[in-house]
């Protein structure tokens, strides 16, 4: 095998690889040795069919499957003799003129095709004991906790009958109903028996608010309209008209913190039930206040580290990035605010950089792990899917099998948690001072850093 180099501008690398003729016959006598045990034709018993008639029937598949081979082991052998270190897989081109393919796959010419690359640039790493962060901490005040414990109490709760009541907001109504448009029933507008909790129920405008008020045994006519954007287009942006009869008004009865509900939510009693959830605000705390450090820290990455960037990774980057606006536009989600009123040609320029960030952080993570040796263990992976399965209960096993038969579906999991651990690595080394804050202003913080 020969290797030229073609071309070598900033980072694209263009290498002439040539295999001898010689080189490729010797391969296309391995795997005919390889096939003839196995190969069934007519007028021969199996096994015993001679080589030169197998290469007559079956020569040019099979050495167009040496070739694909070849070229495969070449162009890594080539790769790791040069020692490049390809940002994307290389792109092989061959000579365009048929018949000097046709004299290659019947044996009679070396083999010539050219890489074309990309190579991921020389990074040098800043100091990371330089760096300085400030890590925001929160402590869970006893208002924070004593509505996180209502919250837990009121879905513990339960109803109770009251024949006199009015119907409030919050309560449960049992109610019978039928809806019609210009005087006409429509498909699904009728109800018997249905039971709701007014306010949490998510039906039309209107329609919750016309049953407050109203008592056992109460009939009422209750005007509604449904959205413009009602996900049955025939009754979008329609006046209708319900008749609703309530048969059951239940109050609201709040549960009461005490040994047993604790023992209800998995707490040994009340107290303990407390500390499990003063714990579970903290850590949601803590999750935060991480957020935005790491924020901080990938802001201060990219300062630090500048170098020309693989024109294939940012290009990738961008063309995933702007897939997902347009598909978002398509599926009606909305305009992103920061985006409305802005024309393509801005949106572009403004997604390119966000790529380009993209890159250089991707980069310069991955050179800082790799220097520390930093990996992702097999059962951490295995606990990421685990944790994507459980997402989606009754269908772990298509999950499963999704990560298993996906190219690069694994690697969705192991970007996130290797990098999580590059930043854990970068602020063990790092200057990182303590501020302590209040719960608004540690979420304030983190909004802001998202938004920016």
């Amino acid at each position: 095998m020969q290797i030229i180099e073609a071309s070598a501008d900033g980072l694209k690398r263009t290498l002439k690889v040539l295999v001898a003729q010689s080189e490729i016959e010797e391969r296309l006598a391995s795997r005919l040795d390889q096939v003839k045990g196995n190969v069934q034709i007519k007028g021969f018993r199996k096994g015993k069919v001679p080589v030169a008639h197998i290469k007559k029937v079956y020569g040019r598949s099979l050495m167009t499957e040496v070739l694909q081979d070849t070229i495969r082991d070449t162009s890594e052998k080539a790769i790791r003799e040069r020692k490049e270190r390809p940002a994307q897989m290389p792109n092989i081109s061959f000579s365009e003129d048929q018949d000097e393919i046709n004299q290659v796959i019947e044996g009679k010419k070396d083999l010539a095709y050219q890489m074309t690359f990309e190579v991921v640039p020389e990074i040098t790493l800043a100091d990371l004991h330089s760096i300085e962060l400030e890590r925001l901490s929160a402590d869970v005040d006893d208002a924070t906790l004593q509505k996180s414990i209502d919250d837990l109490l009121k879905r513990a709760g339960s109803f109770e009958a009251d024949p006199e009541r009015m119907a409030e907001t919050g309560d449960r109504v049992t109610i019978t109903y039928k809806g019609t448009i210009d005087g006409e029933a429509f498909e699904g507008g009728a109800g018997e028996g249905l039971s709701l909790v007014l306010g949490n129920a998510g039906f039309i405008p209107g329609f919750e608010d016309g049953i407050v008020g109203m008592g056992n045994g109460a009939i009422k006519d209750v005007a509604c309209r449904f959205p413009d954007d009602y996900s049955v287009e025939a009754l979008a942006g329609k006046d209708a008209v319900f008749n609703i009869a309530v048969t059951l008004v239940e109050k609201p009865v709040e549960a009461t913190l005490d040994d047993e509900i604790a023992k209800a939510f998995g707490a040994e009693n009340a107290d303990n039930l407390k500390d499990l959830v003063r714990k579970q605000i903290q850590g949601e705390f803590d999750k935060a206040a991480r957020v935005k450090m790491k924020r901080e820290l990938l802001d201060k990455l990219e300062q630090l580290h500048t170098f020309e960037l693989p024109k294939s990774l940012v290009d990738r980057e961008f063309e995933g990035i702007w897939k997902q606006v347009q598909a978002s536009k398509q599926q009606g989600d909305g305009e992103n605010s920061a985006d409305a009123g802005k024309s393509d040609e801005e949106l572009r320029a403004e997604y390119q950089t966000i790529a380009e960030r993209r890159v250089r952080l991707g980069l310069v993570v991955g050179e800082i792990g790799a220097k520390n040796l930093v990996e992702v263990t097999q059962d951490e992976l295995r606990l990421a899917l685990m944790e994507q399965a459980r997402r989606y209960p009754g269908q772990e096993k298509f999950v499963y099998e999704y990560f298993e038969k996906t190219p690069g579906a694994l690697q969705e999991l192991r970007a996130p948690i290797f990098e999580d651990k590059v930043v854990d690595l970068i602020v063990g080394k790092a200057k990182v001072s303590e501020k302590k804050v209040s719960r608004d202003e540690l979420f304030e913080q983190v909004k802001a850093a998202a938004e920016a």
